[in-house]
C-alpha cells in the first residue's frame, strides 16, 4: 500500500525516476481497485460510474509514474505515445516498463535504488 500512496503523493510529478517495484505495485493496486469497483458498479447497476471516477482520479498519478519509470530506463517520457500504436505499442511499453533502470545517474536524476538504500 505504501507504493500506491507514494505515487499519489507525487500526484503530478513528471520529473525524476521511478523504480520498477514502484510502478508495478501501483499498477497492480489499480487493477485490483478497478476490478472491485467494476463488481460494485455492476451490483448497483451503475456500471461505469465508480470505475470511471476512479480512472479519472488516478490518470495523472499513472501518467507521472509511467514517465518517471521511462526516465529510469534512460528514455524520454514522450515514449508513452508509442502506446497509441495498436498492439505493438503496448508490447513495447511493457518491455520498457519491465526493463531494469540505469545503474548510474542519468539526465533525469540519481538511481532511485541507491537513493532509497540509505
Amino acid at each position: 500500500m505504501n507504493w500506491y500512496l507514494e505515487v499519489l503523493k507525487k500526484y503530478a510529478v513528471f520529473n525524476g525516476r521511478a523504480r520498477r517495484q514502484e510502478f508495478w505495485m501501483f499498477y497492480l493496486f489499480n487493477v485490483i481497485a478497478v476490478i472491485v469497483l467494476a463488481i460494485v458498479d455492476s451490483a448497483l447497476g451503475i456500471y461505469p460510474a465508480l470505475t470511471g471516477i476512479y480512472a479519472l482520479a488516478v490518470f495523472l498519478p499513472y501518467l507521472g509514474v509511467s514517465i518517471r519509470r521511462l526516465h529510469d530506463t534512460g528514455r524520454s517520457g514522450w515514449w508513452l505515445l508509442i502506446g497509441l500504436v495498436p498492439l505493438v505499442g503496448g508490447i513495447i511499453l511493457i518491455v520498457f516498463f519491465a526493463s531494469e533502470g540505469e545503474q548510474h545517474q542519468n539526465a533525469h536524476g540519481p538511481n532511485p535504488k541507491l537513493a532509497t538504500a540509505y
